[in-house]
C-alpha cells in the first residue's frame, strides 16, 4: 500500500507540473496573439498613411528644373 500511495503522489505530482506549463503556454499563446494583432493593426494604419503620403507626393511639382545649379 505504501508504494501505491507513493505512486499515487508521484503522478499528481506531474500532473500538476503539466498543468502550471499548460496555464503559462496558454498565457503566452494569448498574449503573442493579441500582440500579433495589434501590429497588424498598426501596419493597415501606417499602410493607410503611407497612401496618403503617396498622393500629396503626386500632387507635389518640381520647381528645380529650370534652376541653374542642378
Amino acid at each position: 500500500m505504501h508504494s501505491s500511495s507513493m505512486e499515487f503522489l508521484a503522478t499528481q505530482q506531474i500532473v500538476i507540473v503539466l498543468i502550471i506549463v499548460l496555464v503559462i503556454l496558454a498565457i503566452l499563446l494569448i498574449i503573442g496573439i493579441r500582440k500579433s494583432y495589434k501590429l497588424k493593426k498598426e501596419n493597415e494604419r501606417l499602410d493607410k498613411m503611407s497612401e496618403n503620403l503617396a498622393k500629396e507626393d503626386d500632387e507635389y511639382e518640381d520647381f528645380t528644373n529650370g534652376h541653374m545649379y542642378q
